[in-house]
């Protein structure tokens, strides 16, 4: 790429990384990020969570994403929180960075390919039909930088450097594995498609296997793991609403219709593309039907087949902002201003109304001023290291708590809860007998006495507890604010 050419896309890629950080907001521990975060600072200080690391260290054997952070973490000495935030700002840039580079490809004009990155920018909280996912997380997950990585190799597909695309899918792989197994069959559709006449290849069955994801496990599982995985409606495409299916099927009625038009109107490289989607959307569709209808592949259900979807959104969202750009913004400011406001202002109140009781961007070093992270700063400065905390087993959906998680904010052992856990406890089924066990071992925790708690103590090593202030009788509390208490079991 050319030195003045490098810089066009910079700028602009630079400009849009902010913004949409800016709109989607930054929240560390929310979520999935009670799994990553908690394993990298049991990685950088092994004393914290003698008691239940299993929640988090089971699931990252699957992923180098802990060892490189806290590889950068050491060698560079910056601290973690600083370092989070510059690894999702750095996925979000590579992301933007990656659809420009595809929209140079499927697009002659400037504002065209701009408008698609300009809607990928505001779009990144996008959910993804029923999977769960949106485009990109709120706070640095791995799956970030697998889809940066994955659309850049897409790019490279595109600019036919196969080799430069399978490094990038390679790097993808141990970072995410299960995402980097659907980009890779992306990939090999999406070569076939520029290189083959597809439907011929599509005879030839075998070629069907190359984009299979491999490596999926098939176990018998326990009552105990059926019960963990009764807590994830969107794992079941049976309990999928109509809209969440309308949401699935949509996007490949309008590949459908772009590729029929592209191709009438001699957009030959748009035409191909399209149709790679198409028929990557239908093939991995049918698979995942196929694996999630019998019994006996139940085990693949927590792998979330219908997480294709995400990179087909991907593609929706920034070539139907190109088409945008193209055919109605063009190349009038105060069009390009009105899709800017309605897209990113509409996008923000979004995030605002998703997490209302806690700041949209959650910095390092910043004080909450939210009671439940006030009380995780407390416990982390002031309670034992290897201190055991139990608290109501749903405190994740607690009004104002916004399913921040108290193991990677508080970096203390909990008795686990009821609902990130279990996610965790159908990834990892040898977990979901203790995850069961230590769930309804604080059932009612509403209405616990000093019994209770005491018994909390004997079988499972809690010491010290979370609970409303005024906190119930028989403890003793060292700190509280407005709703809640930090107490000592005696």
């Amino acid at each position: 790429m050319k030195r003045n050419t490098f810089l066009a896309r910079l700028l602009p890629v630079l400009a849009l990384t902010l913004l949409g950080f800016l709109v989607m907001g930054y929240h560390p521990g929310y979520e999935d990020d009670g799994v990553y975060l908690a394993a990298l600072k049991a990685d950088l200080n092994p004393a914290l969570y003698p008691h239940d690391a299993n929640f988090f260290q089971l699931q990252m054997q699957a992923t180098l994403f802990d060892e490189g952070m806290t590889l950068f973490v050491r060698d560079t000495r910056t601290p973690l929180a600083w370092a989070e935030l510059f690894w999702q700002l750095t996925a979000i840039f590579l992301i933007l960075w990656a659809c420009a580079g595809i929209a140079h490809h499927l697009f002659a004009e400037p504002h065209s390919r701009w408008a698609g990155v300009a809607l990928v920018s505001a779009m990144l909280t996008l959910p993804v039909a029923g999977t769960a996912l949106n485009l990109a997380d709120q706070h640095l997950h791995p799956r970030n930088l697998a889809s940066a990585l994955i659309l850049l190799a897409v790019e490279r597909i595109l600019a036919r450097r196969h080799w430069q695309a399978a490094l990038f899918l390679l790097i993808a792989f141990a970072i995410h594995p299960i995402m980097a197994l659907l980009g890779i069959s992306f990939c090999c559709f999406l070569a076939l498609a520029l290189h083959d006449p597809l439907l011929s290849w599509l005879r030839r069955p075998r070629a069907w296997l190359a984009a299979v994801p491999l490596g999926w496990v098939v176990q018998g599982p326990s009552p105990d793991w059926y019960r963990a995985l009764a807590t994830r409606r969107y794992f079941f495409l049976t309990r999928w609403t109509w809209y969440e299916w309308l949401g699935a099927i949509g996007p490949l009625v309008l590949f459908w219709l772009l590729w029929r038009v592209s191709r009438r109107h001699g957009h030959r490289l748009l035409a191909r593309f399209a149709l790679a989607v198409l028929v990557y959307a239908l093939f991995q569709q049918a698979f995942a039907i196929a694996v999630l209808t019998p019994p006996a592949f139940a085990r693949v259900a927590p792998l979330q087949p219908m997480r294709y979807l995400q990179l087909v959104y991907f593609f929706m969202v920034l070539i139907g902002g190109c088409l945008l750009g193209k055919f109605l913004l063009k190349t009038a400011v105060w069009r390009w201003a009105v899709l800017l406001i309605l897209a990113n202002g509409g996008m923000l109140v979004a995030q605002c109304r998703l997490l209302p009781a806690s700041p949209h961007l959650e910095l390092p070093d910043r004080r909450s001023s939210n009671p439940w992270l006030q009380a995780f700063a407390w416990i982390r400065v002031n309670t034992p290291v290897d201190a055991c905390f139990a608290m109501n087993p749903r405190y994740l959906a607690a009004p104002g708590e916004d399913y921040h998680s108290f193991r990677a904010l508080a970096e203390r052992s909990q008795l686990a809860d009821a609902i990130k856990d279990a996610s965790v406890a159908t990834q990892v089924p040898q977990l979901s007998h203790l995850w069961v066990r230590q769930v309804d071992a604080a059932s009612g925790w509403e209405s616990f006495k000093p019994s209770d708690f005491q018994r909390l103590k004997r079988e499972y090593s809690v010491n010290w507890v979370l609970v409303r202030f005024p906190q119930p009788a028989g403890l003793d509390c060292v700190w509280h604010n407005r709703i809640l208490s930090v107490c000592r079991i005696p």
